[in-house]
């Protein structure tokens, strides 16, 4: 059986077993270079390359990139932003607005990490807003898609077709030139979505919707009595608390105030050093009156100067969170005595308030005892430290954590630490990509390298951070393509389409190419799509005699054009659950979408890309 068989049966079966879904793609992607290499169509190097290629490495980079910037909170600033502007009366300027928003970081960190980093941001404006999630959803995924041909890192595809121009001897195509059929892409495909969405959306919510964390603090300092008479007072260099020590320190009889924790100045820490100094912080509990006086005979300050004696902020900002945990039937902590102010044993958390049955304990209650709480199975502590510690020390098996601090913090902390490096690292590695300086591969580990060293991220963060669905698929089915060349499979498919529509002209070839892209990428990955048509394409412009640039640059728009079927693309599925989609809602929205991309694919690029 000659070569060109096997691959074509290959591909054959490959493409059933996606559309079948009867196992991972992951494993499917796997088996692909393993049957190529068993059937002796690549020798092993062959087979195995694509794990080693440097598009590959440069996607895996995008995603540290991208939840980086999630992690530090400035993805919960756009969200902020966004409803802000948007207000809650106009259904056009919220879907403009949210639409430009993941259109735009698209461009920046790719279609996954854009719509993961933005869902739940817009299933929360659903819930707040009074909408259903089903009309905000599909277009916000819809128009990540046409967002993702503003730049060469919105989308792997890009990056694929830019090493196949190269490849090709034409030269790889500018990072933002990709921009010239991404902006009409995006225009054409918010009009559509504005003037018809409405009609051809679904008018539902999700059977489970996200928990909306923008107002936990609140809901925690409230709940535990903390809402009001909370205070960050800091330590002055004339202050007489300079140099007492911390584990004897109290604060002057009739103050009126009690002191909750010190904390060390330039971490938010509990304070672990043996003298207080000029910036430490005393967190205390009283009326804003009784504060006032003890801040203004000690020589304190208010942490913030328009201090109002809001737990709120006081409690949860950039720099430290809250957490609620539980106490599970046999935990090891049952039967020890805590107290308001205690420090945890690794020192690094503040017990601020422990509630039993929804009340809180205070010294008189007889379940105390000398103010300390003998802990029972079911009692509720709430935590104060910063988020480093919270993250750390709450994976402890004696204690159930009722909302992950880390979600929380992605949702309510607008702009947390480290959010200014995030951006800094983003917009240096655009630059970078834009000017072509190094290779992208190099960009790419340069900024991921950064995420690391800047503490964004550690590397075990890095690690999970990274998509590795996407991943492997790309790198497993690199090999496919190889095959399609090393064969001639690519060539013969080319011939083919040349014969049949090459006299009709290289026109008739965009849109015979269109057609087959857009058909396979609602049943596969359109990364994989694009990764078997492109040789196609490649040589199918060889044997006309024209430049692969405008049929390379085709192809990546017909491989954006994933809209018809939930199982199109990773983020069509990812909306499905939360917008409370059926399989057939796809399709109604994305004909007319299919139809615009189809325009901008066969008739205009070749305006700007030449035969």
């Amino acid at each position: 059986m000659s070569p060109i068989v096997l691959t074509a049966i290959i591909i054959a079966a490959i493409v059933v077993l996606f559309i079948s879904n009867r196992l991972p793609v992951v494993v499917v992607a796997l088996l692909t270079p393993l049957a190529l290499w068993a059937v002796g169509v690549l020798d092993i190097n062959q087979a195995m390359a694509g794990f080693g290629d440097p598009a590959v490495i440069f996607i895996a980079t995008l995603f540290i990139v991208s939840v980086g910037l999630e992690v530090t909170g400035v993805t919960a600033w756009a969200g902020q932003l966004l409803i802000r502007f948007a207000g809650e009366q106009s259904r056009t300027r919220l879907l403009v607005l949210t639409m430009s928003l993941v259109a735009g970081l698209t461009a920046l960190i790719s279609v996954n990490g854009a719509v993961a980093a933005l869902l739940p941001v817009v299933v929360v404006i659903a819930v707040r807003l009074k909408r259903f999630s089903s009309q905000l959803l599909i277009p916000l995924v819809f128009a990540a898609h046409a967002g993702s041909k503003l730049a060469l890192t919105g989308s792997p595809v890009n990056v694929l077709v830019s090493e196949a121009a190269g490849d090709a001897g034409v030269g790889t195509f500018g990072f933002f030139e990709f921009a010239l059929a991404g902006v009409p892409l995006l225009i054409g495909s918010m009009a559509i979505i504005i003037f018809f969405g409405e009609r051809l959306l679904p008018h539902r919510n999700g059977a489970t919707m996200p928990a909306d964390f923008s107002r936990h603090a609140r809901t925690l300092v409230e709940q535990y009595g903390l809402a009001s008479g909370v205070h960050l007072l800091r330590v002055r260099a004339t202050s007489q608390f300079i140099g007492a020590d911390p584990k004897t320190f109290v604060l002057p009889s009739g103050s009126g105030v009690q002191l909750v924790a010190i904390q060390e100045g330039s971490t938010a820490q509990p304070l672990h050093r043996r003298a207080i100094a000029e910036g430490d912080h005393l967190l205390i509990r009283g009326e804003a009156e009784a504060a006032a006086v003890l801040a203004a005979d000690t020589h304190l300050a208010f942490r913030d100067e328009q201090d109002s004696g809001g737990g709120e902020k006081t409690l949860f900002n950039e720099r430290s969170g809250l957490a609620e945990v539980v106490i599970p039937p046999r935990s090891g902590l049952i039967g020890q005595s805590v107290f308001p102010g205690m420090l945890t044993e690794s020192g690094d958390l503040i017990i601020l308030a422990v509630h039993r049955t929804g009340t809180e304990i205070t010294a008189e209650d007889p379940a105390a005892s000398g103010g300390e709480v003998t802990l029972q199975a079911g009692d509720t502590l709430l935590l104060q430290g910063t988020w480093k510690a919270l993250d750390t020390h709450l994976n402890d098996p004696d204690v159930l954590v009722v909302s992950s601090p880390d979600l929380v913090r992605r949702q309510a902390v607008p702009m947390g630490p480290g959010a200014r490096q995030a951006i800094v690292i983003l917009l240096a590695m655009v630059v970078v990509l834009a000017t072509g300086v190094v290779p992208p591969v190099v960009a790419g580990l340069l900024a991921a390298g950064a995420v690391i060293l800047c503490g964004i991220l550690n590397v075990e963060q890095s690690f999970r951070a990274i998509n590795w669905t996407t991943v492997i698929l790309v790198g497993a089915m690199m090999p496919l393509s190889t095959a399609m060349v090393e064969t001639g499979a690519a060539k013969l498919i080319a011939e083919t389409l040349v014969y049949v529509l090459g006299g009709a002209g290289p026109l008739a070839l965009l849109a015979g190419l269109f057609v087959l892209t857009a058909i396979l990428g609602q049943l596969i990955s359109n990364t994989a799509t694009a990764l078997i048509i492109i040789p196609i394409g490649v040589a199918a412009a060889a044997s006309m005699g024209i430049s692969p640039r405008p049929v390379l640059m085709s192809t990546s728009v017909a491989a954006a054009a994933a809209f018809l079927t939930p199982i199109a693309t990773a983020t069509n599925l990812m909306v499905m659950g939360p917008g409370g989609y059926n399989f057939g809602d796809y399709w109604k929205l994305g004909l007319p979408l299919l139809g615009w991309f189809f325009i901008i694919s066969v008739f205009y690029v070749p305006l700007i890309w030449h035969f």
